[in-house]
């Protein structure tokens, strides 16, 4: 007779096979679609336990989260025939799992396919504008039209929602950003240049307006004390000729004096002359005569 323990076990990791096969939980996070032999039979976006026959029926699992597409940089031609390189990237949610299922299948496959979507819209819309709109509030009208575009074709084919749509970079190619750099500091020099002359030319009119100012100074400083100067040496002769109208004598002293002060400072000056010279005339009589000869 069997052993009733082993059966017993052998039926309880039968129930346990069977259970493991038919139960399964839907996190909040994911949405499930339960497929019978590849085909889809039901799909369940609420999180709990579910039921599906074993062996038979399997789960695929999507993500229900917002989730990120990054490809590659695309070069694009703008309006005013400038070439840019455009790093464009999406968020999106997956809202019809059974759409993206028979679409895409998983999300590798959904990244080829709607990646080229979104570098064709950013082409389009992109290269429909200049350089400037894309540093100007411009860019986010731009970015409002590649989503509306990409939505559509992503709500339609892959039964998703794009969530945004944003411009990470927009850089110029190495060779036209040389280029252009080199235009930029072409046009910089030449701004400096004319600057810088316009500054030389600001300069010299202001030196010329200084020099001719500074001469027109002296030559008004010159006259006035030519004429201060004349004024002085009138005013000296009419003092002078006034002193000696007045007392010739004591002005013929006086002179006599200031020549003596004069002639014999302290330098131990030597002079030979006759003693009854008339330069010497005030030393023997303070009138200048000379003496009654006896």
């Amino acid at each position: 007779m069997r052993n009733p323990a082993a059966i017993f076990g052998l039926i309880v990791i039968a129930l346990g096979v069977v259970a493991f096969g038919t139960l399964f939980t839907v996190d909040q996070r994911e949405q499930v679609i339960v497929l019978q032999l590849g085909e889809p039979k039901r799909v369940i976006r609420n999180p709990g336990l579910n039921v599906k026959i074993p062996f038979v029926q399997n789960i695929v699992r999507f993500d229900r989260r917002i989730l990120d597409m990054d490809p590659p940089a695309e070069q694009v031609l703008l309006s005013d025939q400038k070439r840019i390189n455009v790093d464009a990237f999406a968020r999106y949610r997956i809202i019809d799992p059974l759409r993206f299922y028979q679409s895409a299948n998983n999300e590798g496959r959904l990244r080829d396919r709607l990646g080229a979507t979104l570098n064709s819209s950013v082409r389009n819309v992109v290269g429909l504008h200049p350089l400037t709109d894309l540093l100007s509030p411009e860019r986010d009208n731009i970015m409002r039209r590649i989503h509306d575009e990409v939505n559509t074709v992503a709500e339609d084919q892959f039964g998703i929602e794009i969530v945004d749509v944003r411009i990470g970079r927009s850089d110029l190619p190495v060779e036209i950003a040389n280029n252009v750099f080199d235009r930029m500091r072409s046009e910089r020099e030449r701004e400096a240049n004319l600057l810088r002359a316009e500054g030389d030319e600001i300069k010299q009119r202001i030196t010329a307006t200084a020099d001719k100012k500074r001469i027109v100074i002296l030559a008004d400083a010159t006259q006035k004390s030519e004429i201060l100067r004349g004024e002085g040496e009138a005013a000296e002769t009419r003092i002078l000729g006034e002193a000696h109208n007045a007392g010739i004598e004591f002005y013929s002293f006086l002179r006599s004096l200031e020549s003596y002060r004069k002639a014999m400072g302290p330098d131990d000056t030597t002079m030979v002359l006759r003693p009854d010279s008339d330069y010497f005339r005030f030393f023997g009589d303070i009138t200048g005569e000379e003496p009654t000869q006896r």
